[in-house]
């Protein structure tokens, strides 16, 4: 009987549609599916789950909260529990813990509670480390990843001469996502240099859309229920976010091929190198000036750009199966 691993995530909203959703549709569409029985549900969910399914694993996708700590505390009564911490990290706590006392040692009484800790980047592990919320050898370092081969097969997109050059972003609606601060740099160029075409939805959509109703070059195209054809047509990718622990929006935008202007935050950081540009979280100036940076490059060096990310894209899925599988294995 194959072990059955419970991945449970915290609600039925963005998270089942965004990236933990992808990857944990693309986990069990892998060959780990003939090792491992896997079953995802919501957080809410969790004790029918378990005394139905009695999982040997189970991996925690919800944030930590000092009410979690009681359903926590349960969990690890019932099974090993894994915890898989994409929602905190040393953005996160800059830009919404003014005092980090209280949160950090509720984040160590969380970490204290499982049996592994699993992050998503190495800066997280660090941030981690350095705030002694967990010991080092409770850490493993799984950056998150999702099945790419649809994104692998994005075309190249030539460069047009006088057309406008297309910025592509997409993903939630929040102030954590930055897309405030790219409409504010979108808006410095003339309507004919650059069109913005926005993805997505959520809570600040109202907010975002009054502050581009000026700017005929910026567009909000609604939900992307298909994200390679969306990239298809883009120049480069832009992703202005507060905080992002790893940022499935930029491994997806590497894998097509473009050029990416990120945050120098968390995971993005990690994840450019020589094939985009990182600039100053929360700063339009800096934002305009990259994007000035994209456009002023030779079209052969827009294409090098994105095939040098693309490249680096490439064996993320595997890498993040084998990392998978041995800690599974291990822990089971």
């Amino acid at each position: 009987m194959k072990p059955k691993i419970c991945h449970l995530i915290g609600g039925q909203g963005m998270g089942w549609t965004g990236g933990i959703k992808a990857t944990l549709n693309s986990l069990e569409l892998s060959y780990l599916s003939q090792k491992f029985e896997f079953i995802t549900a919501p957080l809410s969910t969790a004790s029918a789950v378990i005394s139905t399914q009695r999982p040997d694993v189970i991996v925690v996708h919800a944030a930590s909260s000092w009410r979690g700590l009681l359903s926590l505390w349960k969990l690890r009564r019932s099974a090993k529990v894994i915890i898989n911490e994409h929602h905190y990290s040393q953005g996160f706590a800059a830009f919404n813990v003014p005092s980090k006392t209280r949160f950090y040692g509720m984040l160590k009484l969380a970490y204290g509670m499982c049996d592994r800790l699993v992050t998503v980047s190495q800066g997280q592990k660090n941030w981690i480390l350095k705030n002694k919320l967990a010991p080092i050898d409770k850490i493993t370092v799984i950056p998150f990843s999702r099945l790419i081969d649809s994104f692998l097969n994005v075309p190249p997109k030539p460069r047009l001469l006088n057309q406008p050059f297309i910025l592509g972003a997409y993903g939630r609606f929040s102030h954590q996502k930055g897309f405030d601060i790219l409409i504010d740099a979108v808006k410095q160029f003339p309507t004919s240099q650059i069109k913005l075409q926005i993805g997505g939805g959520g809570t600040d959509e109202t907010k975002l859309k009054q502050l581009a109703a000026a700017s005929p070059h910026i567009e909000f195209v609604g939900r992307i229920d298909d994200v390679p054809a969306f990239l298809t047509q883009c120049d480069a990718v832009v992703i202005p976010s507060r905080w992002e622990p790893w940022g499935n929006v930029c491994l997806e935008a590497r894998a097509a091929g473009k050029p990416i202007i990120a945050a120098a935050v968390d995971g993005l950081s990690e994840q450019i190198q020589d094939f985009g540009l990182l600039i100053t979280p929360g700063n339009p100036q800096a934002l305009t000036k990259a994007i000035q940076e994209l456009l002023d490059l030779p079209a052969d060096k827009l294409a090098e750009m994105g095939e040098r990310g693309k490249f680096s894209a490439i064996n993320s899925w595997p890498t993040y199966l084998s990392n998978w599988e041995k800690l599974l294995e291990e822990m089971t």
